[in-house]
């Protein structure tokens, strides 16, 4: 039997575990008598995943449920298999769920034309809906679900304590989950997630990729700061609410008026 590592108490993340990284960070949630699995990753490290859960004396019919944050391929595409091979439940917020369900692929990052990016995207029913303020009994531990969208619209946060299980929201070096209009991200609301996130009562926010870090209300706030100058520049399209300097120009080539150079 592999010794368990614990993260924190009742929390294991599985590339710490594993001694190598898995790509998403999979988290496994310690009920005692039953436990839950934050995002299952990707297809070609399902069998690790496994197994690292079985060395550690984790009996696969105590899964009470395997629960996505969101939609993204690279958190859910073996999400089927692990349902089927654990025997067990899924959980996701509605919006993440419709996308989930058909195996969407656009919206989810399966298929990035451009780029030459094609992965599978398998379909996977979704047993149970979880909206903000729902709370998901894990033995006797208690998480509590937060809607936190924004990079996409059905990403969801969890609490534990003073621990936030923080998705795709913001990474230990400020960075957030991708902004794309092609995505459903939505700047606006990513704030506000972010603000909740700024003022919640936790110590340490666990995303879900790179470490997990001490939370931090300056840096959270110099993170939204970018994101509301974001708000009325060109950078991410249509993600923005407007664009001043281009209702400038407009107004200016309907009034006559030549460009002034100092």
């Amino acid at each position: 039997m592999n010794r368990r590592k614990y993260l924190f108490p009742n929390v294991i993340e599985l590339n710490l575990a594993a001694g190598r990284p898995l790509g998403v960070n999979v988290y496994l949630i310690d009920g005692g008598s039953e436990y839950v699995l934050l995002d299952v990753g990707m297809e070609d490290t399902l069998d690790e995943v496994i197994d690292l859960i079985r060395a550690m004396d984790f009996p696969l019919s105590k899964c009470k449920m395997l629960i996505a944050t969101h939609a993204d391929v690279d958190h859910v595409q073996a999400l089927a298999s692990a349902r089927e091979r654990l025997r067990t439940k899924t959980a996701a917020h509605p919006k993440a769920a419709a996308l989930i369900e058909t195996g969407e692929p656009v919206q989810t990052y399966a298929v990035i034309a451009a780029q030459g990016v094609s992965e599978r995207m398998p379909g996977c029913k979704i047993d149970k809906k979880l909206k903000d303020g729902d709370e998901v009994k894990v033995g006797e531990l208690t998480l509590q679900v937060l809607h936190t969208p924004g990079h996409t619209a059905g990403q969801l946060s969890f609490r534990l304590g003073h621990l936030i299980f923080s998705g795709d929201n913001i990474y230990a070096d400020g960075g957030v989950g991708v902004i794309d209009a092609h995505h459903g991200s939505n700047i606006p609301e990513f704030i506000a997630s972010l603000t909740r996130l700024r003022d919640a009562d936790a110590s340490f926010l666990l995303p879900s990729h790179g470490p997990p870090f001490r939370h931090d209300r300056a840096m959270i706030q110099a993170t939204i700061d970018r994101l509301t100058a974001y708000l009325r520049m060109p950078d991410f399209g249509t993600c923005a609410i407007e664009w001043p300097l281009e209702q400038q120009w407009k107004a200016d080539i309907l009034a006559g008026k030549m460009p002034q150079f100092e």
